[in-house]
């Protein structure tokens, strides 16, 4: 029996309308892992006060249509919509028409992954895959595979070998 993943809708966490929204034209073939390099947040109502301010830097600072992720977790494992399934992100210059970005809510150079992180993000690809957004067999990255930076944090980086059991 599959089962559901429950995500906090852009609705409940008060995001603004996209400027634009460019649909993916296949199911994703890559994930890409970052980290939000903030303070960790649990909870719902810090998730969401951190996602608004995200959202705005994403789209007031550096221009993008929208929060630049696919999907966010915050540290007690809560799942949040950012630009959602099948939607072409801003997450990875380069590298964001054939992929999902998730990132991970805090600084991972400093914070280890809880175990409901990892158990949620897992949960999320299987639906992925299982509903046709992304594909069977999908390339799990961290966001340093394909660009000059230390994201997703060393901690986090060293704990992709426990999300890439979900194929």
């Amino acid at each position: 029996m599959q089962q559901r993943v429950n995500i906090v809708s852009r609705l409940e966490w008060g995001a603004a309308a996209p400027e634009q929204k460019e649909k993916l034209k296949a199911p994703a073939w890559r994930v890409i892992i970052h980290h939000t390099a903030l303070p960790r947040c649990k909870g719902l109502t810090e998730g969401k006060d951190q996602l608004v301010c995200i959202q705005r830097m994403h789209m007031k600072g550096r221009g993008f249509d929208d929060i630049g992720y696919n999907f966010l977790v915050g540290g007690d494992g809560t799942l949040f919509e950012g630009r959602g399934w099948g939607v072409v992100g801003a997450h990875t210059k380069g590298n964001n028409h054939d992929s999902l970005g998730i990132a991970f809510m805090g600084n991972y150079n400093n914070d280890t992954p809880s175990t409901e992180e990892i158990s949620s993000v897992k949960l999320l690809l299987q639906c992925g895959v299982s509903q046709g957004f992304l594909h069977r067999e999908f390339v799990l990255l961290g966001h340093r595979d394909l660009g000059n930076t230390e994201c997703p944090g060393g901690k986090l980086y060293a704990a992709l070998s426990k999300l890439r059991g979900t194929k």
